[in-house]
């Protein structure tokens, strides 16, 4: 491991976080704000749905690792929320055992420290049409429907609620967006830019509305090496330096 040691922002779920570094992903957005304050770790599973996730929960984060993560930002649901194949395979798993997948998972996370933070991002919903339309002939027919998504949703978001965890209702967030079935998806399921812009906003909006000590907000967080020095950049009075630490005019967009 490389030093200084930072606090740990681990990415855990299926597609939509495998992918949140492509596309002007959400994951990207967070690892450019948190520069020189956290490092973010991707642990992304394209296709998972919530009990392959708990089959291997306790591999991924090992509760006597040296250093356990300040933050869990979790993502599963949508796989689980498809409608089950005939023949008994495929990812769907029925809405009460997602919802105990999701529990065991948060219960593990909960055990690692007393300072080890989790939010959940929920199931969003889907352009239904464009779904339809990216039928592979390699794959048996997808059938993804909002109002499936809305029901594994709205099961997330209570269970956060039994728990105290802090949750991302992604099937509200991401219907904000005007003509969001367009906008918000490269093909229909997976977040393009502008969806990712959106998530990512929420999850900062959490961080920042949390009452957790310390804060991992951003803002709050002391920048890596930020001292002033000799060799930073000249001023344009010629004789002292402009310290450049939190420079953040070169991001696409200024964040909360």
């Amino acid at each position: 491991m490389v030093g200084p040691s930072r606090p740990q922002i681990v990415l855990f779920g299926s597609s939509i976080v495998q992918m949140s570094f492509g596309h002007g992903g959400w994951g990207a957005i967070l690892s450019e704000i948190y520069a020189r304050k956290a490092d973010i770790i991707l642990r992304g599973y394209y296709g998972w749905n919530s009990t392959r996730a708990l089959d291997v929960v306790d591999k991924v984060f090992p509760k006597d690792a040296l250093v356990q993560p300040s933050l869990v930002v979790v993502y599963f649901g949508g796989n689980d929320s498809m409608a089950p194949h005939p023949s008994g395979l495929g990812p769907h798993v029925p809405l009460p055992e997602y919802v105990d997948n999701m529990k065991k998972i948060a219960l593990h996370l909960q055990s690692l420290s007393d300072t080890t933070r989790i939010i959940f991002l929920s199931c969003p919903p889907v352009n239904e049409a464009k779904v339809r339309q990216n039928q592979s002939p390699y794959l048996s027919e997808i059938i993804r429907t909002n109002e499936l998504c809305k029901t594994y949703s709205d099961a997330c978001v209570e269970l956060c609620k039994e728990l105290g965890l802090q949750v991302v209702n992604l099937f509200s967030t991401l219907q904000k967006a005007d003509d969001w079935e367009t906008v918000c998806f490269t093909d229909g399921i997976h977040l393009s830019a502008q969806g990712s812009k959106l998530v990512a906003a929420e999850i900062l909006r959490v961080v920042k509305e949390a009452e957790w000590r310390p804060s991992l907000h951003w803002k709050s967080m002391p920048t890596e090496f930020s001292e002033d020095s000799p060799y930073d950049l000249v001023g344009a009075d010629g004789k002292t330096t402009v310290n450049s630490s939190e420079w953040t005019y070169f991001w696409e967009e200024q964040w909360e």
